[in-house]
């Protein structure tokens, strides 16, 4: 539980969310067993009905982890769909590649080494449809890297932005945490009110806002 839902309504929520495919369930329980980030499943929903209704060419994803987001992606988009990925661990990468080369899609996924801040500023390509999962602290940078070249109707999906509970209330507040939570605070209250841009912020999972680029 992340405080930001009442584990009851949590529980509720998860119970109804059909079963993902064999190898994203492998990849669920190594994440468990060996403490990984990954999506959580009510996020993983979310982000399977935002691909069906934006029906992307072109994905960016900022933290691939082992794969399990970007497989996702692949799963729940079409063939002519796309995937780049960006991780800055070596040890993360080489989980992903491998997890990724048993399935149908690896050769709709690209992974880039590299910090995400110093890959953005050398990437060419317009994005429809971008997931941040990276450093927290970080996510105004991100964002306004990506936000040159995300196309006009395309979506921004950050994770974890409310930093279980914590970035809407200084009570749940961790003291070596506090840089993290004002930085997050910056970039909720940015995307906000940005002219050409609507967001908006859902207290599922960990928190997740949802950025939409004006046509």
């Amino acid at each position: 539980m992340n405080q930001i839902n009442e584990e009851y309504i949590e529980d509720y929520i998860r119970s109804l969310l059909p079963d993902n495919n064999t190898n994203l369930k492998i990849m669920e329980k190594y994440a468990e067993e060996n403490h990984v980030p990954i999506v959580q499943p009510e996020v993983a929903q979310l982000l399977k009905v935002l691909l069906k209704l934006k029906n992307p060419k072109n994905i960016l994803e900022v933290g691939t982890a082992i794969g399990y987001s970007a497989l996702l992606m692949a799963e729940y988009t079409g063939n002519y769909c796309n995937i780049t990925t960006i991780e800055r661990r070596s040890d993360m990468i080489d989980l992903a590649k491998e997890n990724i080369s048993k399935t149908i899609y690896k050769d709709r996924i690209k992974i880039l080494q590299g910090e995400a801040e110093e890959v953005l500023l050398i990437l060419d390509e317009k994005y429809d449809f971008i997931f941040l999962d990276a450093a927290k602290g970080q996510y105004m940078d991100f964002f306004n890297k990506c936000i040159k070249f995300l196309e006009p109707g395309g979506i921004i999906v950050s994770d974890n932005v409310l930093y279980k509970g914590m970035v809407a209330t200084d009570t749940l507040v961790i003291r070596r945490k506090k840089t993290i939570v004002k930085r997050l605070r910056q970039f909720l209250q940015y995307i906000n009110e940005i002219e050409g841009y609507t967001s908006s912020i859902i207290p599922i999972g960990d928190g997740v806002a949802i950025t939409y680029r004006e046509e």
